[in-house]
């Protein structure tokens, strides 16, 4: 049976009633999806950016190999967290086994996008539930194309042509010395997460919008701008990008699996009671390099 012959699923998306977020109802992404489902599915993505696969109680096998329809998977530099025998899932999670953390506790502390420290961030992550706190565990999302949009035409000029230094050391010993999920680093894993430079403002590769793209976790500074200039400007775009009216506030359903366009959106863990159990299961799709 080829991708072309397999039989439709009867699902709906629903746009959340959010400045950001749509979610599908009725898909089994374990079962074959064909072409012409995959393009609606692919087509929500980008329109809503952050897109909620509900009721997916499917195994990591499955996870990854839907993952992979959008494209080539990451490999975590935190290779102590991977998933047993799958290391393209990395595991976020509070929960301690035998007084050893099992997966990354504080992912998400501050506003990001995922991977801006590479040359060639990613597209976009699914982070799939596997154990819920009866309290706290939202993750928000916060629209960068609205937030672009938002900007006054100076500002808006005054960006384009900047770039911005972004690394993952950036804010890693802190939250190291604060909590006992950040591992010390290797030097091999140090040199694989060397910093990148990346334009401020992005141009979305398949819609042709802009978007911000500094982040507080990630960004360090802007290139060839005094220090103290650059962060009074990183701290205005930082608490711009992030206003109420950019975000969406996912919480989280049993068997979710949600697919954030890590071009589009920045997010944001709102954390959870150290007492209460969480654990999620992340792939994340590559990108390629902004423009």
């Amino acid at each position: 049976m080829t991708v072309a012959t397999i039989a439709a699923q009867h699902f709906e998306v629903r746009p959340f009633d959010a400045p950001l977020g749509a979610e599908i109802i009725g898909l089994d992404i374990s079962k074959p999806i064909n072409d012409t489902d995959f393009a609606r599915i692919h087509r929500a993505h980008l329109d809503h950016h952050v897109v909620v696969f509900r009721d997916q109680d499917v195994s990591p096998d499955a996870h990854i190999a839907f993952s992979r329809r959008f494209g080539p998977l990451e490999i975590h530099v935190l290779h102590q967290y991977h998933l047993k025998g799958h290391p393209e899932i990395l595991i976020v999670s509070n929960i301690k086994e035998n007084g050893a953390p099992i997966g990354l506790g504080d992912a998400g502390a501050y506003w990001h996008s995922d991977i801006s420290y590479k040359p060639k961030p990613s597209l976009g992550s699914l982070l799939h539930a596997q154990e819920l706190p009866s309290e706290g565990g939202d993750t928000l999302f916060a629209d960068q194309h609205r937030a672009w949009d938002a900007l006054s035409p100076a500002m808006q000029q005054r960006l384009l042509p900047l770039k911005a230094e972004h690394s993952y050391l950036a804010k890693y010993e802190e939250l190291r010395s604060k909590n006992p999920w950040r591992p010390k680093l290797s030097q091999q894993q140090i040199d694989a997460v060397a910093p990148a430079v990346q334009p401020v403002v992005r141009t979305h590769p398949e819609t042709g919008r802009k978007a911000l793209f500094v982040s507080e976790h990630f960004t360090t500074g802007i290139v060839g701008m005094p220090k103290d200039e650059g962060d009074a400007l990183l701290a205005e775009l930082f608490a711009h990008s992030v206003k109420p009216e950019f975000v969406y506030r996912h919480r989280w359903k049993p068997h979710d699996l949600v697919f954030w366009d890590n071009r589009s959106v920045m997010h944001l863990a709102a954390g959870t009671p150290d007492e209460l159990r969480r654990k999620l299961y992340r792939t994340t799709v590559e990108g390629d390099v902004p423009f």
